[in-house]
């Protein structure tokens, strides 16, 4: 089972970098970025995961116990993630406004 999640991480991971090499779009690479992360922390969560093993919360005599760390800080990766992509859509939405398109190659005459 891990393999299998650590294969879908490494396709989610190709698919993003695509993404970032190809797209053009503001909108699109926002996404694309978003898949890199959501790659990220799918290894995240995979180094804790523990064959037959228990949540930390459950009290157990000789129980193996779930790495509970890497849970939390993808937990705390989830809320930056959002963050950052709120303040990319923000910034995405300005230039827009501004310029009338979110395409980067339109935006590159723009520079001075």
């Amino acid at each position: 089972m891990t393999q299998s999640i650590l294969i879908g991480a490494i396709l989610l991971t190709v698919c993003a970098f695509y993404g970032l090499i190809t797209h053009r779009h503001m909108i699109r690479l926002v996404i694309s970025l978003n898949i890199l992360d959501s790659a990220v922390l799918l290894v995240i969560v995979l180094l804790g995961y523990r064959e037959d093993a228990v949540a930390p919360i459950v009290r157990a005599a000789d129980v193996e116990y779930v790495l509970g760390l890497p849970h939390a800080l993808s937990l705390t990766a989830i809320v930056i993630s959002a963050c950052t992509t709120a303040l990319m859509l923000g910034y995405a939405v300005r230039v827009y406004r501004l310029r009338g398109t979110v395409y980067l190659d339109e935006l590159r005459r723009w520079r001075g």
